[in-house]
């Protein structure tokens, strides 16, 4: 009688073993990738507990832990408050015209720039374009200011060619315009970089192939150039509207005053102001929280989205 030969069981091994294999053959990535993974885990993780005061009556002599328990006594003040629905329209507005105007700008700088073959006209053009990005946001404002005051650089221009001058950073209805145009002067160049990239990564040999086959520039672009940076454009879109909410309040507590608030406030800037100005700790801390649960369910929305339309997603 033979006996039948015995197959050797695959063991599949330990959680421990697997961790300490990965880490030899990684661990000069996982050594640099330490402080990046510290920083979160102090600055962002750790303070996460601090969203409680949201819920509480919160006394910096009691602490956060001996402070009342009010439930959702500040969510409820909020939304019944005459702020609520200027603070969150703005931010949308704000941030959906930055959408709208601002994300395609990076985009058709990149696509020009690729267009240009004379290199050191072409490094001049990147230079000058990154530069706004490298000053400090109270410089920017500062210029903004000159610029946009009533004696200011855009005001001789105007009033050179007959125009009235204006006060911009007084009208309300001029504030989105000053400052989404501005922001688009100022990350044009930087946002342009990862697209340049995009594009450099592109097989040469296609554009070879089409020409050949008669392709103009136009459907180059449209068939190589374009679906060669589809998926970029889509993951950094994804990026942008999860931060729709999340607008900061650096630049528009330096160029927004009273007079501006019905089209300049925001839900960063109240935070700010009822927060750290008039020390309203909870509420502040209530009305950041909802904000960052929008912005969650927005990346969400949007990530479920692209992957079901065209199977490009950040997770």
């Amino acid at each position: 009688m033979t006996t039948q030969p015995q197959h050797a069981v695959y063991k599949k091994p330990g959680l421990l073993k697997t961790i300490i294999k990965d880490y030899k053959k990684n661990k000069w990535l996982i050594l640099m990738a330490l402080p990046v993974v510290a920083w979160y885990i102090l600055f962002h993780y750790v303070p996460m507990y601090g969203v409680i005061i949201g819920f509480k009556q919160f006394s910096p002599v009691k602490g956060i832990w001996g402070s009342p328990w009010v439930g959702l006594q500040h969510f409820h003040d909020f939304f019944n408050s005459i702020s609520a629905w200027r603070v969150i329209r703005n931010t949308l507005l704000i941030n959906f015209y930055q959408l709208i105007f601002g994300f395609p700008a990076p985009i058709i700088l990149a696509l020009l720039l690729n267009e240009i073959k004379n290199k050191a006209f072409k490094k001049t053009i990147q230079t000058v374009t990154y530069l706004p990005h490298f000053v400090s946001t109270v410089v920017i404002c500062g210029m903004i200011i000159d610029f946009f005051a009533k004696s200011g650089l855009i005001n001789d221009i105007i009033a050179f060619f007959g125009g009235s001058r204006t006060m911009f950073l007084v009208e309300s209805g001029w504030f989105r315009t000053i400052y989404v145009g501005t922001g688009i002067w100022q990350g044009i160049g930087w946002g342009s970089i990862i697209y340049l990239a995009a594009l450099t990564a592109i097989d040469t040999e296609l554009y070879e192939a089409v020409t050949i086959d008669g392709a103009g520039r136009w459907k180059q672009f449209v068939h190589i150039t374009l679906p060669g940076i589809a998926p970029t454009i889509v993951i950094l879109l994804i990026m942008n509207i999860g931060r729709m909410m999340s607008e900061g309040y650096e630049k528009i507590i330096l160029l927004y005053n009273p007079s501006t608030y019905e089209t300049a406030d925001i839900i960063s800037s109240y935070v700010y102001r009822r927060g750290l100005v008039e020390a309203n700790y909870s509420f502040s801390a209530a009305v950041g929280l909802f904000n960052s649960i929008v912005n969650l369910i927005l990346i969400v929305t949007a990530n479920y989205t692209s992957r079901k339309v065209n199977e490009t997603s950040l997770w």
